[in-house]
């Protein structure tokens, strides 16, 4: 890359991440004029300007370009096209630092809320982003100032009870539509305010995703879009309880790593059921009322993956009027970390970034600023289809998009068997049972996975299919490479000796060299298995088909690898340890071991259920 081409990439690097307007950014937009004046003539000919502002488009997207077009414009002068002095006092007005002031809002119940606003230089009135975050407002701003560079008036808000913020201190507590409707309320304010013109957007990730996503349910009148980041739909199953499963390192971790008040905690553990609770903070109670168009991002590896793609679907097809049929999705190969790699243990190539046509700035730009940009024409989906990262020309491994989700696929079932093989053919006689003796003192390790603050994204799992209460299930080497997108289902038989137990699933992408890689993973808590709102005990010995929800992934499994099945009865610390009694886990509680069997006979075939998809598919 030429020394110009460097330092442009640099620089929209940093504008394409809404970088804040410091002196750093002042310095390498002073630099680019010199650089792109290729004449050393100190003035950019038309050329010039045009080759740059290609350059930008090719490499950034059609926002970026039209900033830099934009500012080119500017700077220009009547027959001499932009000059240095022009160029520089242009980089001086969008680097000037953005002020800041705070206002403390109150919210319907006389609960003030500390809120930062960052408005454009000038007068008028301007549209508005929001963004919420219970993780002080004060340290995660680092989008406000570019966006208010570009025209837009930004908020900034503590939620409820965190920081300089008044009230309760649990998560989430006023985002919804129950009580507290501190989104609602704050919007409200927003619109009497005389800088707002009206036209209101929420962005932000995670929590500050799920407090959208909350939002969005209780339908506030003037919010007209939302860019959304790794969260989930339902709270209960796709945050708490996977699978009715307790998801122990992340809640405690988050709630105490992030000093909410211990009741916290203590609510999420007197809930293990789907109660009245859960449904007043499940947005798929909501989406006939919702009436905005969304970008939903996620990763196949972070632990909201499924929550975002749910989602998405009951938005798009479920959705009222300005929702339905408006929405997208992008799922790449991260883990809660957009474009960070690698992923756990492996790296995916181009898979840096969300596709420029899905950015922010072009979906606001829409949106807020009715510029018609082609934005809502994009198809309504862009996936990563992971492949072989360690075989050059490997298929997979690039960015697909569609109209709809899930995709066209074949459902397929891969059969388990008595030899501990993975096969396309139904068992057709009798065969032995699989049976290990699972511990609660002593768990299967997690070993990566859709976590947060535990190791997270695809690990290597031989340390732990070799433990004696792990059922491995193995494939031939592949002929022709498979590609699996979609949503994978493990359907089980099994009996215990307990009156409870869970049945944990890995699925795993074997290499040549014998890495066996975490691709999909699923819980199920046995005394759920029949409904996750009223438990019920087994029978002890009696055989039932359980169904264990190991959620979605995009993956081509490669010619000469394998598929790899693991169950055991544990996945430690990411669940809590089921104790084999019936009853929640408590550290007093009584512990029994549980002795399981897993069928796979003609009369008890256990599968995967897995969407086939033809590895030809046309990619963009």
């Amino acid at each position: 890359m030429k020394p110009s081409c460097l330092l442009l990439a640099v620089l929209l690097s940093l504008l394409s991440c809404h970088a804040s307007a410091d002196e750093a950014l002042a310095a390498k937009m002073r630099a680019l004029f010199t650089m792109a004046d290729v004449d050393h003539n100190s003035a950019l000919s038309t050329e010039e300007q045009a080759h740059a502002v290609e350059f930008v488009k090719k490499t950034y997207g059609e926002q970026w370009s039209r900033q830099i077009e934009g500012m080119l414009s500017r700077s220009a002068m009547p027959g001499k096209g932009v000059t240095s002095e022009g160029w520089l006092k242009q980089v001086g007005e969008y680097t000037r630092p953005v002020e800041k002031r705070t206002e403390k809002i109150a919210m319907r119940d006389g609960i003030k809320l500390a809120t930062d606003i960052y408005l454009p230089h000038g007068e008028g009135r301007f549209p508005v982003i929001l963004a919420r975050t219970p993780y002080n407002r004060i340290k995660h701003h680092e989008s406000a100032p570019g966006f208010a560079a570009g025209g837009y008036a930004f908020v900034n808000q503590d939620m409820r009870g965190r920081y300089e913020s008044e009230g309760e201190n649990i998560p989430f507590i006023g985002c919804g539509w129950g009580e507290h409707q501190d989104g609602v309320d704050t919007i409200e304010w927003i619109k009497k305010q005389p800088w707002c013109n009206g036209s209101i957007a929420t962005i932000g990730g995670s929590a500050g995703g799920i407090t959208q996503n909350l939002l969005a349910g209780a339908a506030p009148a003037g919010l007209r879009a939302q860019f959304i980041l790794v969260a989930p739909a339902d709270m209960y199953s796709d945050v708490s309880y996977i699978g009715s499963a307790f998801r122990k390192a992340d809640v405690e971790n988050w709630t105490q790593g992030n000093k909410f008040d211990p009741k916290a905690l203590d609510i999420h553990r007197a809930h293990p059921s789907y109660d009245d609770y859960w449904r007043a903070n499940d947005t798929h109670t909501r989406f006939a009322l919702m009436n905005v168009p969304a970008v939903n991002v996620g990763g196949w590896f972070d632990m909201f993956a499924q929550g975002t793609i749910d989602q998405f679907i009951g938005r798009q097809h479920q959705g009222g009027e300005g929702s339905k049929g408006t929405q997208k999705l992008v799922m790449g190969p991260w883990h809660h970390g957009i474009g960070k790699m690698p992923a756990g243990e492996l790296t995916f190539p181009n898979a840096s970034r969300v596709p420029a046509k899905y950015d922010p700035v072009r979906w606001f730009e829409h949106y807020l600023g009715g510029i018609d940009n082609g934005v809502e024409k994009e198809p309504a989906v862009a996936y990563y289809v992971m492949g072989d990262t360690s075989t050059p020309g490997a298929p997979g491994n690039e960015w697909r998009y569609a109209n709809d989700w899930p995709i066209p696929a074949k459902e397929t079932s891969f059969y388990l068997t008595a030899e501990k093989q993975v096969v396309l053919q139904a068992p057709e006689q009798a065969a032995p049972f699989h049976e290990y003796t699972f511990d609660p003192a002593n768990p299967c390790p997690t070993m990566g996975g859709q976590n947060l603050t535990i190791a997270r994204g695809t690990m290597d799992q031989r340390r732990v299919e070799s433990r004696e209460d792990a059922v491995v299930f193995t494939s031939e080497a592949l002929d022709k490479p498979v590609e699996i997108t979609g949503r994978l289902w493990a359907k089980i038989f099994v009996s215990s000796s307990a009156a409870d137990t869970d049945l944990s699933v890995r699925i795993c992408d074997v290499y040549p060299d014998g890495r066996s890689m975490l691709m999909a993973e699923g819980i199920q808590r046995l005394r759920y298995r029949k409904s996750r709102e009223k438990p019920e005990v087994l029978k002890p010995g009696q055989i039932e088909e359980v169904t264990v929800d190991c959620w979605s992934t995009s993956l081509v499994i490669n010619t000469g690898h394998r598929v790899r099945v693991m169950i055991t009865s544990s996945n430690f610390p990411r669940f809590d340890v089921n104790p084999g009694t019936g009853q929640p886990w408590s550290e007093e509680g009584e512990k029994v071991k549980q002795t399981n069997r897993i069928y796979c006979d003609a009369e008890h075939p256990s599968r995967l259920i897995v969407p086939v998809v033809g590895v030809a598919a046309d990619a963009e």
